[in-house]
């Protein structure tokens, strides 16, 4: 509970005084009577404001105990006030992953609510809309394609006669395209993409069985909250969709041509660690080679064309000869043949 507590305030964005899992626990210890608890329960409480209809709120002072139950039964929280006001450390946290996960809801819901307020812009009037916001151009309202697109190119060129030469390289596409090759250019970026996505996916996915492969070992397991704490900030950063498109491309400079191997004795000088100096001894062959594997001894032997005559079979042990049980001879004709009249053999003990 603990790390998916940390976990959620991560992602949340808080950075209190509440950093690991021993704070955490110590001030759950506490509850209410804990500083760093209570500061906790208003900043949740606090963004919660701002993105609900909440009409309580966290005071500080001995109203704390009526305050928090107002609120909690106003989020209809499954956690009575017993387990808050006299309950431990346990109870404690519990709440506390109730307010975080309101959060979480309310930040998923409003983000999809702002999506749907924007479904009937376009995305170009979003993307334009964006530029004009990151220039501090004047608003939108008003104007054409053409006065928007004047003004951010003005704009753009102040601001470059601003920064020092050199600082803004030339770019990589110097020639302009028409429709039809921008056109083309989007179809093959979209191919490319899912191409690279589905590379993506099976990279992450190797990456996180790779992790989890660690905690298997008895000494590990004792630290898979730790494990986790670093783990999991940085495979949230990790997305599988490609966000390379047209932009990308126009936004690249002439430096994005400079290829350099990474094995260069230049970067070798930066890059060289003590790990590298280290020699694999002898190691086992493992085989593996096709041309030195043989076929496999067959499992039965070879079918032969039937002789005729039979051979000595009764000699060597058929119907009770040398070979069988009895120790019996054979005596006269063979058993079932010799036509009409023909005598049958008997054993003679």
């Amino acid at each position: 509970m603990e790390c998916d507590i940390l976990d959620s305030l991560e992602q949340l964005g808080y950075e209190g005084p509440v950093k690991g899992e021993a704070d955490l626990l110590l001030a759950a210890k506490g509850g209410l009577t804990s500083a760093e608890y209570v500061d906790l329960c208003r900043w949740l409480v606090s963004r919660l404001k701002s993105m609900c209809d909440l009409e309580g709120s966290i005071t500080s002072g001995p109203d704390d105990v009526t305050s928090m139950s107002g609120l909690l039964k106003e989020l209809c929280c499954p956690y009575d006030m017993c387990s808050l006001v006299k309950g431990n450390a346990e109870d404690h946290l519990k709440i506390l992953l109730f307010l975080s996960s309101e959060l979480q809801a309310a930040q998923i819901a409003s983000s999809r609510g702002n999506c749907l307020q924007g479904q009937n812009e376009s995305l170009a009037s979003r993307e334009l809309r964006t530029i004009c916001e990151t220039l501090t151009v004047s608003p939108l309202e008003g104007k054409n394609v053409a006065e928007v697109l004047s003004l951010i190119q003005n704009k753009v060129d102040t601001l470059l006669k601003k920064c020092p030469n050199g600082a803004v390289e030339k770019p990589a596409l110097k020639q302009s395209l028409s429709s039809e090759q921008w056109e083309k250019l989007h179809d093959m970026n979209t191919v490319l993409s899912s191409e690279y996505e589905c590379r993506r996916r099976m990279l992450i996915k190797r990456l996180d069985v790779t992790i989890q492969s660690f905690g298997w070992s008895d000494r590990a397991k004792v630290k898979v909250d730790s494990m986790a704490r670093a783990y999991q900030p940085k495979r949230h950063n990790l997305r599988a969709e490609s966000t390379v498109d047209a932009t990308t491309l126009l936004a690249a400079r002439e430096d994005v041509c400079n290829i350099v191997k990474t094995s260069s004795g230049v970067n070798r000088e930066k890059t060289a660690c003590a790990v590298n100096k280290i020699q694999m001894g002898r190691v086992p062959d493992r085989g593996g080679r096709p041309s030195e594997i043989q076929a496999p001894p067959p499992e039965m032997p070879q079918w032969k064309a039937r002789q005729d005559g039979g051979g000595d079979w009764g000699r060597r042990g058929g119907w009770g000869g040398r070979g069988g049980g009895g120790g019996g001879k054979w005596r006269g004709g063979r058993p079932n043949h010799g036509g009409h009249g023909g005598k049958r053999g008997r054993y003679q003990y």
